[in-house]
């Protein structure tokens, strides 16, 4: 620690604190829009001039194109993730809550999905975002569809759908909307919800 001239210790500058990660979730967020726009190919320069850096800020951040793809996944999924309990608060009703949610995530799945298919080539590292998505997600929806069939009344029956099998039910019917412009995943999953939630 520096001393000055009286023999008194100095405290260091200070730095601003969270900069860095700020500038990479906005990095994180200008690449994940990029890549829906133009696909996990585009060019580097293109995600710098979104994010306002210069390209080198990207490689620093992320030196191969396949660790952004990665962080760009997971900062998408730890959104959706993180959109649960607020939208639990927030929401007039706890069914208000799951079907917002739902919709975020069929966003998610229909624009964003498609960068863990940029990993193919990389068995244990798509293995990994699997897991790590089925992790994050899945005690959210079970937590938000609790919320929702408490809201709605006791039942007897046996519930229609656990959180695991709501999100692979989204999932399915989110397949049609890659391949046919005219299919509305979006109606098709709140007709799910609807019958989730019915006792």
């Amino acid at each position: 620690m520096p001393d000055t001239q009286d023999g008194k210790a100095t405290a260091a500058p200070s730095r601003p604190v969270g900069r860095p990660r700020r500038s990479q979730q906005a990095l994180l967020d200008a690449a994940a829009e990029v890549f829906v726009e133009s696909g996990v190919d585009a060019p580097v320069r293109e995600i710098a001039t979104k994010a306002g850096v210069g390209v080198g800020t990207v490689y620093r951040h992320f030196p191969t194109r396949s660790e952004l793809v990665v962080a760009v996944y997971r900062h998408q999924v730890e959104a959706c993730a993180e959109a649960g309990p607020r939208l639990l608060v927030e929401s007039a009703t706890p069914e208000d809550a799951l079907r917002t949610w739902v919709a975020l995530f069929v966003d998610f799945l229909v624009t964003k999905h498609g960068l863990a298919d940029a990993l193919h080539g990389d068995a244990a590292g798509s293995d990994a975002l699997h897991a790590y998505f089925v992790g994050r997600l899945v005690p959210v929806s079970s937590s938000l569809l609790a919320a929702a069939r408490a809201d709605v009344g006791p039942t007897n029956d046996e519930p229609a759908l656990d959180g695991y099998n709501l999100l692979k039910g989204v999932g399915n019917l989110c397949i049609g909307a890659a391949s046919d412009s005219g299919y509305d995943a979006d109606r098709l999953v709140q007709a799910l919800i609807s019958g989730a939630l019915t006792p």
